[in-house]
């Protein structure tokens, strides 16, 4: 009977690593499922261990999933640079915030605030010609700023924050959104090691469970690059399932947390 039990934990955990890597090779996020897919398939109690670990799996896959969107010509490598350096700062602060914060209200907050970013990700994008203008000041400081904000939320709520990410590349920088996905990958995996280092150094990370779903998590970002490849020539498909996404976990995240909340 205990071997049934590891052997499904395995599967569940695999299982799970291969639907997180193919969210992050198709929409550079999807990462943020990752927290609730430990704490509610793979049985994880603590709300910080399933961050930490979840963290550091989703910083490898992200970074296995940028090398193969970068061979494709995806990534617009200044941006990631500038980007990925900045927001490793924020996220080693958010993350310091975060491991202070009692973990069920950290997960129903950071629910309320997928539901926010969802309904932006709906509002209509008007179909125009995006070219590759030059680096000047106005775009590094609009980069610099948002890879502040989104790294500082991706350490504070434990997750890749690709959510967070691909839109504030595409504010900042004007990129196509296929573009903001691969660039965004070097951030997510930079983002994730960072907060997964800061929760180790407090013993809330569990190796083994993460190393299971890493493996899962490449095989399915393969897959999920692939697609996204394919879905990037027709108009805001992606968006679409980028916030149909969000709104499904979302719901989850608040139906399951509700509950424990109201009876503290």
């Amino acid at each position: 009977m205990e071997q049934t039990d590891v052997s499904t934990s395995i599967l569940s955990a695999v299982g799970s690593g291969g639907i997180v890597g193919f969210m992050l090779g198709l929409l550079g996020g999807g990462g943020s499922i990752l927290a609730t897919l430990l704490l509610y398939i793979v049985g994880v109690t603590q709300p910080h261990v399933a961050i930490g670990t979840g963290a550091l799996a989703v910083s490898v896959n992200a970074f296995a999933n940028f090398a193969t969107h970068a061979m494709r010509g995806h990534v617009w490598w200044r941006c990631a640079a500038v980007f990925s350096a900045l927001g490793v700062l924020g996220a080693l602060g958010g993350s310091s915030l975060g491991k202070a914060v009692d973990g069920d209200r950290l997960i129903f907050l950071f629910g309320i605030l997928m539901v926010v970013v969802g309904v932006l990700m709906l509002k209509p994008k008007k179909s125009v010609a995006v070219d590759c203008g030059p680096v000047d000041l106005r775009m590094c400081l609009a980069t610099a700023a948002a890879a502040l904000a989104a790294g500082a939320a991706s350490g504070f709520f434990g997750v890749g924050g690709g959510f967070l990410i691909v839109p504030g590349l595409m504010l900042a920088t004007g990129m196509p959104m296929i573009n903001a996905i691969g660039t965004s990958l070097l951030s997510v995996g930079a983002f994730g090691l960072a907060t997964a280092l800061n929760y180790a150094s407090s013993g809330l990370v569990d190796w083994w469970l993460a190393v299971e779903f890493i493996g899962g998590g490449i095989v399915g970002g393969v897959l999920g690059m692939l697609l996204a490849t394919r879905l990037s020539a027709y108009k805001n498909i992606l968006h679409r399932l980028f916030a149909a996404l969000i709104f499904a976990v979302a719901a989850y995240i608040l139906y399951r947390n509700w509950g424990t909340l109201l009876t503290r």
